[in-house]
């Protein structure tokens, strides 16, 4: 056995390459992941959006988590709503009643996620607002950020939050209004219009 001598860098032979992560489409991806609102609901709303980056390009491989309350303000306190497979304990999607306020979706080829919820009602302060984190190649650290729904010009003005920011910047949180309980909402990493992020300490 040749025994190689690991005191000088010259000497040690260079380790194979390995493809770096992540694999967000390999295990995280569910069923239903944007089917968050229960089947029929009256307060169903549709979010839909593309995830760019630095140079304006859509991002194929990008996730999107959402969080949000129910139409009264109130965080979801059930203990889930997916259905698994009894064989094989996969997930087959999610029963269609139970309102957990949380979804997880994968943008598509071009770069374009959407999800079914409910429309959020206010807490406290805060005008309606969902939570959304995005992880995406190229972040070492997942980002946070808001959604924001338009309609009430005044709830958004006096949201603490919103007022603390210049109004171009304050824009890339609210969504843009569609038709039939559609938004939009693009997702900027960098660059211009880049969405605000925020940090949590």
């Amino acid at each position: 056995m040749t025994k190689i001598d690991t005191s000088r860098p010259e000497t040690v032979l260079p380790t194979p390459s390995h493809t770096v992560g992540p694999f967000y489409g390999h295990a995280l991806p569910f069923p239903g992941g944007g089917d968050i609102a229960p089947v029929g609901h009256p307060d169903t709303i549709t979010l839909q959006g593309h995830v760019y980056d630095g140079e304006g390009n859509p991002l194929p491989d990008a996730f999107v988590e959402l969080w949000g309350a129910d139409p009264e303000g109130n965080l979801p306190q059930v203990d889930g709503s997916m259905l698994r497979d009894a064989s094989s304990g996969g997930f087959l999607g999610r029963n269609g009643v139970e309102f957990t306020g949380w979804g997880r979706v994968q943008t598509d080829a071009g770069g374009h996620w959407s999800a079914r919820t409910l429309r959020p009602g206010a807490r406290g302060r805060s005008a309606p607002y969902l939570s959304v984190c995005v992880f995406a190649r190229g972040l070492l650290v997942h980002l946070f950020t808001r959604i924001y729904l338009p309609g009430d010009d005044a709830a958004l003005a006096a949201d603490p939050l919103l007022e603390q920011l210049d109004p171009a910047r304050r824009a890339t949180l609210i969504a843009q209004d569609g038709p039939l309980g559609t938004y939009r909402f693009d997702i900027r990493l960098q660059g211009e219009g880049e969405t605000v992020f925020l940090e949590f300490q």
